[in-house]
Formats: C-alpha cells, structure tokens, sequence
C-alpha cells in the first residue's frame, strides 16, 4: 500500500504546476476614457468604443503581461462632427494609425492583487514608457455567465506631445488624464497543465 501512494504522490509531481492564468479582454466592459482641458474654461471628455486584448497574470509568482489594443477611429466625444476632426491629422491621424497599444509585463503587487503595470504605449507611431495604476482588482465568477473573470479600474496621465500630438496646445491641454474598466474573462476554466 505504501509503495501504491508513495507512485501516486511521484506521478502528481510529475505534472507542471501551472500558475499563470491568460485572460482575454472583454471589449463591451473595456472602454478607454480620457480628459483633457479644453481653453481653459472646461475638462472635456472622450472615449474609445473598441478595445481588444490579453492579459496574462501570475499570482503566485507576482507577475504577468497586459496587452491592450485600441482602435483609434472608435473614437467618440459625443458630436459626430468633433469625432471626425479627431480622426484627422491633426489629431489620432486613424488613416495612418489605426491603433494605439499598451503593453507592459512589469505588474507591481500588493499582497495578491496586481497595483501597477509599467510598459510601453504607442501612439502615432511613438512609443512611450507608461505606468497605469490599477485600482478594485477582483477576480471570481460573472453572475450571469458563469464564467471565471476578472476586472479593474486603470488610470494614468501623458503628455500628448510626447507622442507628437502637438495641435493646439497650450489651448487645449496638454496633458490627458485616462482611465478606464478592464473586464477579461479566464481562456479556460481551471489550470489545466501545458506541455
């Protein structure tokens, strides 16, 4: 009996422990939102409606990936007029550059829970060190779905014209402040060993 457990034990060694777990963005709870001072009279608002991405966390080891991918002529800051100047030239140039990306796989953590992811985003074809603060991260299982999720709030500040969006400034700002909700539901539903 002894030798049965002590082959059983040794098998279950053999098989990896899998800790990193991949996620895959939901794009209808991921809506990238920014400010920025417009003359200064007013904070006006802005927002993407599409967003495409996979992140990659680590819990145990305290590390993991984000990449994030954001379609540029899904702008919207409420007036289809404006939404067209921004898709232009001056601005988000969409014809030319369809996308902005962030992708880190440096995440800081407090405890279990991921605080800080600093990477890299590109803008007009710049790219830019960025570090996204990462707020009320839970992970567990989507009421209606079921399905294993996690989600966060993420914010950061740039400067536009690190990134060679130079239109107009001082009269509209500078800096832009963004934030948004992150929601990715789990690839597979339990850690299944890779080969």
């Amino acid at each position: 009996m002894n030798k049965i457990l002590t082959v059983l034990f040794a098998s279950l060694l053999a098989f990896p422990v899998v800790a990193e777990v991949d996620y895959t963005i939901d794009p209808t709870h991921t809506w990238p939102m920014f400010e920025v001072n417009h003359i200064g009279f007013s904070t006006q608002h802005g927002r993407f409606d599409k967003t495409s991405g996979k992140i990659a966390l680590d819990i145990a080891a305290k590390k993991g990936s984000v990449e994030l991918v954001i379609d540029t002529a899904s702008i919207n800051i409420g007036f289809a007029n404006w939404n067209d100047h921004m898709k232009g030239e001056d601005f988000f140039n969409v014809e030319s550059f369809p996308t902005m990306r962030f992708t880190a796989d440096k995440l800081t953590f407090d405890g279990d829970k991921p605080i800080a992811a600093a990477g890299t985003l590109t803008l007009l074809g710049e790219s830019k060190p960025v570090t996204l603060s990462i707020s009320d991260f839970k992970c567990g299982t989507h009421p209606m779905t079921r399905r294993p999720m996690c989600g966060a709030n993420i914010s950061t500040t740039i400067k536009r014209s690190d990134f060679g969006m130079k239109k107009y400034i001082p009269a509209v700002g500078d800096e832009v402040k963004i934030h948004s909700p992150v929601e990715a539901f789990r690839d597979t539903p339990f850690d299944a060993p890779k080969n």
